[in-house]
C-alpha cells in the first residue's frame, strides 16, 4: 500500500481530500507494513488494500490473533492447546486456552538502562526517569513485601492516587504476584470511590497523600481515611508521598510508606506468578452517571494482546518511540498508556492541570523529552483552537510523528487546527472505544490517508459494522456501532454477576450474540468512520433520529462557544432539542448571540437540528474522565434524580441544568 506524498491545502481541504497523507518512507517505517511483512514471511499472505487485510482478519480471526501473539512475542510458560474454543459464542467463547502468562512479565520484558517511566507535573521541575532496570527492581522489591502482606493471586489490590510513576510499580508488583487491579484519581471523593471499591472489596489500597491542581496542593489523607473506613475488607494501606514529601502517615493506624516497601533493601529475585488467559486482570467501572458504576472485569491475555496489536500495528510504536497520553489513574488510558511497556518504548506521566501555569504546558514536555506519540482529548484539543493557541508556533516538536485523540469525536474543524497549528507532517488518529473493552473499535493507521472529523479504519480483528434498527448493515447512513464476532479484550464479566444477567444486559439485550456498543457511527465510503454519538442519547424530534455530534459539529465552529452539550428532552408525544453552551469568558447569551447559533446549526445541518431552546452554562457537566454526561442531564430536566452525581468532575453543573427544568 503506497500513497503520493503531498498534503493537502489545509485550509481548503473539501471533505473528501485527505489532510495528509504518508510518503511511501513512512508508508513502509509503519506498523501496518510490518505485520504486513509478518504475515507474509510466515503465511505467504499479500494484501491489496486495508480493507483486504481488515476483511482478512475477521474471517480468519484465529490464524490473525495468534499472528499478533507472534509479532508481540508474548511471554509464556505453558502454550496455548488452540486460539479459540467456542467461537460463534458472544459471550462465551474462550480464547487461547491452555496458555499460562504474567501479564507483568510481558511489559518488564526488558531490564537495560533505557528510560521506561519520564515523570513531570505542573510545578515543571525537573522530569524524574525511571530506567527499565531500575523499574524492574522495584517491582521486585514491592512484590516481595506485598507477599509478605499476604497478597495472592486472586486478591484485589486498589490505588486511590495521582498519576505517579510509583503507581506503575505498584500495579506490576501486583499483578506480577497475580492480584487484580483497579483504581480511581484523587479528585475523586470518598463516596464516589466507595461506590466502585467497595463492590471488589480490596485486600490492600495504594493511597496518594495529595496532589497539585492550578498551583494548589490538594491534601487528601482525610479522603484517604473516609475510603479506608468503609472498606472493611482493606487490611493494609500504603501510602504514597507525593505533596508532602518524605511521607506523613500520623493519624492513620497501620499505614505503611510506599518508599519502605519498594526502594532501597537487598534486591530479591522477580517471580511471575503464571495464570491462565483470562485471569483477572484489571476492573475497570463505567460513568456511573445515571446509577452505580459497574464493575467490568478484563482479562490479562485480552489486555496484553490487544494493547500489543494496537500499540504495535495501528501506532507503530517500537522501542525507540516515547509515548504520552494525558490521563489520570481513573479512566482506561491510563491502563492503555501502561501497557506500552510491552513494546520496550518510554512511556511519559504526568500529572495536574492541562492548561497550569499556561497553555504551553503539555507541548513544553513534549518537546522538551522528545515525545513521538502525544495523546489527548477531543476537549483539550477544541480548546487550545478556540483559545487561539498554536504550539507549532512556539515549538519545534521535532521528534513527533503522531498525535491521538479520544474521548469523544474531533471535529472536522479540530482536525483542521491540529495540522494548521501543531505540525503538517503529521500522522492524527482519532480513535475511539471504551472502557468496556479496554481498548478501541476504531483508530488509525500512518500507512493511510487523514480525512477531516473520521477515524481512519476500523480496528483490525475486530468485526465492527453499523446496523440499522432491523439489523441490516448501512453505509453512508447513521447506524449502531455493533461488532458482530467475539474479541479478546471483551470483558470477563461483570463484577459479582455469576449468571452473567448484568452483562448480557448491557450489551446483547438487543441482538444476540452480537455486541451492541452504544454509539450511532456511518462507516464512509472511505472506510473511514465518524462517531455521530451516543445511540442512547439519541435525539429524536419529529420521528427523525438525529445524533447529537450533528449539532456539536455546527457548534464547534463558532468562536463564541468553548464548549456545548445537547440533549433530547421529551414533549408530548414527541421530543424537543435543548443545546447548553459554555461562552467565551465575558460573553452572555443575548438574542443576537442566540439567533447565530440557530443560523448556523439550520445552514449546516437541517431545520430539524435548530433546537427549540439554548441555555448558557458556566461550565459543561462532564465526567472526571471529560465525557460529556447527556443522560444524567436529560434526567435532571424531566425531573428525575441522578444517582452517582460524585461520578462527575463538575456536579454543579448539574444545578444550573435543573433551573431550567421547568
Amino acid at each position: 500500500m503506497t500513497y503520493a506524498a503531498p498534503i493537502a491545502d489545509l485550509g481548503l481541504a473539501a471533505p473528501d481530500v485527505p489532510l495528509w497523507t504518508p510518503s511511501e518512507a513512512r508508508v513502509e517505517a509503519s506498523g501496518l507494513a510490518r505485520f504486513e511483512r509478518h504475515l507474509h514471511r510466515t503465511r505467504r499472505l499479500l494484501f491489496d488494500s486495508y480493507d483486504e487485510l481488515w476483511q482478512w482478519s475477521i474471517d480468519q480471526r484465529e490464524d490473525f490473533w495468534a499472528a499478533v501473539w507472534e509479532l508481540g512475542a508474548v511471554r509464556t510458560s505453558a502454550p496455548w492447546t488452540e486460539v479459540l474454543r467456542d467461537g460463534d459464542r458472544m459471550p462465551g467463547s474462550q480464547w487461547f486456552p491452555g496458555a499460562r502468562l504474567n501479564y507483568a512479565e510481558n511489559l518488564l520484558r526488558y531490564r537495560d538502562q533505557r528510560s521506561a517511566l519520564v515523570f513531570q507535573d505542573e510545578r515543571q521541575l525537573e522530569p524524574r526517569t525511571m530506567s527499565y532496570a531500575e523499574l524492574h527492581d522495584a517491582v521486585a522489591r514491592l512484590a516481595a513485601r506485598l507477599r509478605e502482606l499476604g497478597i495472592q493471586p486472586g486478591d484485589v489490590v486498589a490505588a486511590y492516587t495521582p498519576n505517579l510513576p510509583e503507581v506503575v510499580v505498584a500495579m506490576l508488583a501486583a499483578t506480577s504476584i497475580g492480584a487484580t487491579w483497579t483504581s480511581c484519581s484523587q479528585d475523586f471523593g470518598p463516596e464516589a470511590v466507595l461506590d466502585r471499591f467497595a463492590q471488589v472489596k480490596p485486600k490492600l489500597l495504594f493511597a496518594g497523600d495529595g496532589y497539585f491542581h492550578k498551583g494548589m496542593d490538594h491534601h487528601r489523607l482525610e479522603q484517604v481515611r473516609a475510603v479506608r473506613e468503609g472498606l472493611p475488607s482493606v487490611e493494609h494501606l500504603v501510602i504514597i508521598p507525593y505533596v508532602v514529601p518524605g511521607g506523613r502517615i500520623d493519624g492513620i493506624a497501620g499505614a505503611l510508606l510506599f518508599d519502605d516497601l519498594a526502594y532501597g533493601g537487598e534486591l530479591p529475585p522477580l517471580v511471575f506468578e503464571q495464570l491462565p488467559f483470562d485471569h483477572p486482570l484489571y476492573v475497570m467501572y463505567s460513568s456511573g452517571t445515571t446509577g452505580k458504576p459497574k464493575a467490568i472485569v478484563h482479562g490479562a491475555g485480552g489486555t496484553l494482546l490487544q494493547h500489543l496489536k494496537e500499540h504495535r500495528i495501528h501506532c507503530d510504536l517500537v522501542r525507540s518511540s516515547r509515548i504520552f497520553y494525558a490521563t489520570t489513574t481513573g479512566w482506561m488510558m491510563w491502563n492503555w498508556l501502561v501497557g506500552a511497556l510491552s513494546s520496550g518504548c518510554t512511556v511519559l506521566l504526568s500529572e495536574g492541570a492541562a492548561f497550569h501555569p499556561e497553555h504551553s504546558r503539555l507541548w513544553r514536555f513534549a518537546d522538551n523529552a522528545g515525545v513521538t506519540h502525544f495523546g489527548t482529548s477531543a476537549g483539550y484539543i477544541g480548546a487550545l483552537r478556540k483559545a487561539g493557541y498554536e504550539p507549532g508556533k512556539h515549538y519545534k516538536l521535532t521528534a513527533l510523528q503522531t498525535v491521538l485523540s479520544t474521548g469523544s469525536p474531533l471535529s472536522a474543524d479540530n482536525f483542521r487546527w491540529v495540522y494548521r497549528a501543531v505540525k503538517q507532517d503529521l500522522h492524527l488518529a482519532s480513535i475511539s472505544g471504551g472502557t468496556d473493552i479496554i481498548s478501541c473499535f476504531a483508530l488509525g493507521s500512518s500507512a493511510l490517508p487523514v480525512h477531516a472529523g473520521q477515524l481512519q479504519v476500523r480496528g483490525l480483528g475486530m468485526a465492527v459494522d453499523a446496523w440499522d434498527g432491523d439489523g441490516h448493515s448501512v453505509r453512508g447512513a447513521t447506524g449502531e456501532l455493533v461488532c458482530t464476532k467475539s474479541f479478546p479484550s471483551m470483558p470477563v464479566g461483570f463484577w459479582d454477576d455469576p449468571d452473567d444477567a448484568r452483562y448480557r444486559a448491557a450489551y446483547f439485550d438487543t441482538w444476540a450474540d452480537t455486541w451492541r456498543h452504544g454509539d450511532w457511527i456511518r462507516i464512509e465510503p472511505s472506510g473511514g468512520l465518524r462517531i455521530m454519538g451516543r445511540s442512547d442519547a439519541t435525539l429524536n424530534p419529529g420521528g427523525v433520529r438525529i445524533g447529537t455530534a450533528e449539532i456539536y459539529r455546527c457548534v464547534d465552529e463558532l468562536d463564541a462557544v468553548t464548549d456545548s452539550l445537547v440533549v433530547a428532552r421529551a414533549h408530548g408525544e414527541s421530543e424537543q432539542i435543548v443545546l447548553f453552551v459554555q461562552l467565551r469568558e465575558g460573553l452572555t447569551l443575548d438574542e443576537p448571540l442566540e439567533a447565530s447559533i440557530r443560523r448556523a446549526i439550520r445552514s449546516k445541518s437541517s431545520p430539524r437540528h435548530v433546537p427549540k431552546a439554548i441555555h448558557q452554562l458556566r461550565a459543561i457537566p462532564r465526567t472526571r474522565s471529560g465525557k460529556k454526561v447527556e443522560l444524567a442531564v436529560r434526567r435532571v430536566l424531566e425531573g428525575l434524580p441522578v444517582d452517582n452525581r460524585s461520578a462527575l468532575a463538575n456536579p454543579e453543573a448539574l444545578d444550573e441544568v435543573a433551573a431550567f427544568a421547568g
